[in-house]
C-alpha cells in the first residue's frame, strides 16, 4: 500500500491518479458523512455513509484514523488496507497507518517549493485568501517531525507527474519484494 503525504499543490492527487492509470494501483476508497456531490459515485470517489454509521464505525473501532473537517466526518477503515492501493493523507493520517506496523505500507512525501505551490493554485482558482491560509496551515501540519513517518521523500520542483509516479513506483516494488 502507497500512502502519499504532501501539502497543498503538491502533486499528490496527479500522482495518485498516475499510479492508478499506469501502474495497476486501485484507490483506497474513504468514508465521509458528506453528501455525494453532483459526478461522485459512492464506492468509487468515497464511501458515503449516514452520521450514525459513521458513529458506530467508531465504537466499532473499524476506522485507522478518521477526521472532522468543514462540518462532516472522513476517515480510512481498516478493512480497505491491501496491497496495490494508493491513499492520500493528512499528517494525522500517515501517523496512524505508520503505527500500524504493517511492512508492506510504504509513505512518500511531495516536496515541492512553496513558489510552485502558490502558482497552482492560482491557477486552479483559489483565492488569495485561500492560499494565504493554506500556505499557513501547510507549514503547521507539514514539519520536520513528520519525516519520521516518511519512507521516501521526492523532490518534485522540475519533474512531471509521470516521472514521480515512476519513480514512487520502481522505489514501492523494490521495497515489497
Amino acid at each position: 500500500m502507497i500512502i502519499i503525504v504532501g501539502p497543498s499543490a503538491s502533486g499528490k492527487t496527479s500522482v495518485a491518479k498516475e499510479l492508478t492509470i499506469n501502474y495497476g494501483f486501485k484507490k483506497f476508497v474513504t468514508s465521509t458523512t458528506r453528501a455525494p456531490r453532483s459526478q461522485e459515485i459512492n464506492g468509487v470517489d468515497y464511501n458515503f455513509i449516514t452520521l450514525d454509521t459513521f458513529n458506530k464505525k467508531i465504537t466499532q473501532n473499524d476506522f485507522i484514523e478518521y477526521t472532522f473537517y468543514n462540518g462532516n466526518y472522513y476517515g480510512s477503515e481498516r478493512k480497505h488496507i491491501e496491497q496495490n492501493t494508493v491513499i492520500i493523507v493528512e499528517s494525522s493520517g500517515l501517523k496512524a497507518f505508520k503505527n500500524l506496523k504493517i511492512k508492506n505500507i510504504v509513505s512518500y512525501y511531495l516536496d515541492i517549493d512553496e513558489d510552485t505551490r502558490v502558482k497552482r493554485m492560482e491557477e486552479r482558482g483559489d483565492s488569495k485568501e485561500a492560499i494565504r491560509e493554506r500556505i499557513i496551515h501547510d507549514k503547521y501540519k507539514f514539519d520536520s517531525s513528520l519525516l519520521q513517518y516518511i519512507d521516501k521523500v521526492i523532490k518534485c520542483d522540475s519533474k512531471k507527474v509521470e516521472e514521480i509516479a515512476k519513480e514512487i513506483y520502481k522505489d514501492y516494488s523494490s521495497r515489497i519484494n
